[in-house]
């Protein structure tokens, strides 16, 4: 069983009490309004920082490589589908790239074949939620605790647990903290992405995403099928163009290489 990490204090809290602690002096000695400054302050970053994917305002976040690694990894979330899916695991087969996939988990538990095949080839899986809510992180901490576990029990099924969450849409949230907790589970989010819409914006796909490449990135990208015959066609195109690419002019590694952490275990029964 993974041990759970030593709680401390977050960011958010540190910079609640330090805001708590200044306002307090300020409002004895000072007109209220000024007083009421650094807990306006604060309260904006409160309001911003959930919104900012490598924000560890609220929890620590991996977003990086491990500072000194010169790797990229490519990461594909909200799969696995059957019309997209197979289709980039030939495309990763053919460039010899290993990847990660992190996953929905009513769709994992829809399509058990396609795990199977991302593991089969090497590549790791995370999770990415049960049903991918937008709102996920505004929910009770009983319903976002229950749908962070749904998704850990239908992967555990496969033999294998994820170690890493990725919330939808990056957005994180103060109850995320005490939810991957429960589950040992830690959150990772992404360094570079293009905002390919999951796959409905692919027009110069390749072009954008190499135009912005860094060593020590993690790269978002999505395994969704895009929504049209035609666009499925065009999206092939830019994969093969990116992907060929990335083969020859990056060093592309496995997630947990980049981040000195494996990115999922075996299942223990």
């Amino acid at each position: 069983m993974r041990r759970s990490r030593p709680w401390s204090f977050s960011l958010a809290e540190k910079t609640g009490m330090a805001a708590l602690l200044t306002a307090i002096p300020l409002g004895l000695t000072a007109a209220p309004q000024i007083a009421a400054g650094p807990l306006a302050l604060f309260l904006l970053a409160c309001l911003a920082a959930p919104f900012l994917p490598r924000s560890s305002f609220f929890l620590p976040v991996i977003c990086r490589g491990t500072p000194g690694r010169k790797g990229i990894a490519l990461t594909f979330d909200d799969g696995p589908f059957p019309a997209s899916t197979p289709i980039l695991l030939e495309l990763l087969a053919r460039y010899r790239l290993p990847a990660t996939f992190f996953v929905v988990g009513e769709q994992a538990a829809a399509h058990p074949e396609l795990i199977a095949a991302i593991l089969a080839q090497g590549h790791s899986i995370g999770n990415h939620s049960y049903r991918h809510d937008h709102l996920l992180m505004l929910r009770s901490c009983e319903i976002l605790e229950a749908d962070i576990r749904r998704t850990q029990d239908v992967l555990a099924r496969t033999g294998m647990r994820p170690l890493f969450f990725r919330p939808p849409i990056g957005i994180t949230s103060p109850r995320l903290r005490p939810a991957l907790a429960s589950q040992n589970l830690q959150a990772l989010t992404f360094s570079c992405r293009v905002f390919d819409r999951g796959n409905r914006n692919i027009r110069n796909l390749a072009a954008r995403v190499l135009g912005q490449l860094q060593p020590g990135d993690i790269l978002l990208l999505h395994d969704n099928p895009p929504v049209s015959e035609e666009d499925t066609i065009h999206w092939v195109e830019e994969l093969h163009c990116l992907l060929g690419r990335l083969s020859q002019e990056h060093r592309i590694v496995p997630l947990a290489n980049l981040i000195d952490q494996p990115v999922m275990v075996a299942e223990e029964h």
